[in-house]
């Protein structure tokens, strides 16, 4: 794809859709989402960050688990329809940015102790993904969680494999808590913290 490609796809896909990847009605997509939410290895968070965050269905499960959300997308017609979907959420902000020009400069570094990355590095050039990789190393806090999901089949508009964009993550150093694998996707979780969620209980 060129430059202006992605853009363009994506505007054409919103405007013949709201929804237009059924993440409201497909079993699929609500089960990926609980699976992820699942997956955190805390119960709340002060302050998260959801980069490509669409039409806001995984927005709106987030904000029940955090403090404070900001939430992106680089498509105006998915900000618009996220925007009104978290319209009543007084701690859930939605802006659009492109990444990763527009990594939230005003949220210094350590910023955010939960970083969402949900199907969004395939559609970077590598160069790209490094650096929002190198971003989420400067803005996770000390107690910070990284999340990766990523759908693994191939498709036209991809620009970097699932396993790159993981790599690019996992290269960061963060200790692994969580490896989730199946045929459509995977699932990923990193910590600051290496403990677990039974020692961090007091379990174990």
């Amino acid at each position: 794809m060129n430059p202006a490609a992605p853009h363009d796809y994506f505007e054409s896909l919103y405007a013949a859709s709201e929804d237009p990847y059924a993440v409201r009605a497909r079993w699929y997509e609500a089960r990926k989402r609980a699976l992820l939410l699942a997956a955190l290895p805390r119960v709340r968070y002060r302050h998260a960050f959801e980069p490509g965050c669409g039409i806001g269905e995984l927005t709106l499960a987030l904000a029940s688990r955090c403090d404070r959300l900001l939430a992106s997308d680089f498509s105006a017609r998915a900000v618009a329809t996220a925007q009104q979907r978290t319209a009543g959420l007084g701690h859930v902000e939605v802006r659009r940015q492109t990444l990763p020009d527009d990594w939230p400069i005003d949220a210094g570094p350590g910023s955010f102790d939960l970083i969402v990355l949900s199907e969004v590095g395939y559609f970077l050039d590598r160069e790209a993904m490094e650096r929002v990789a190198a971003c989420c190393e400067r803005a996770l806090d000390a107690d910070g969680t990284l999340v990766a999901c990523d759908w693994r089949p191939d498709f036209a508009q991809r620009r970097l494999p699932t396993a790159d964009v993981q790599d690019a993550l996992a290269a960061l150093g963060l200790a692994r808590l969580v490896l989730h694998e199946e045929a459509d996707f995977v699932l990923q979780v990193w910590a600051r913290d290496a403990r677990s969620v039974a020692e961090r209980e007091g379990i174990r």
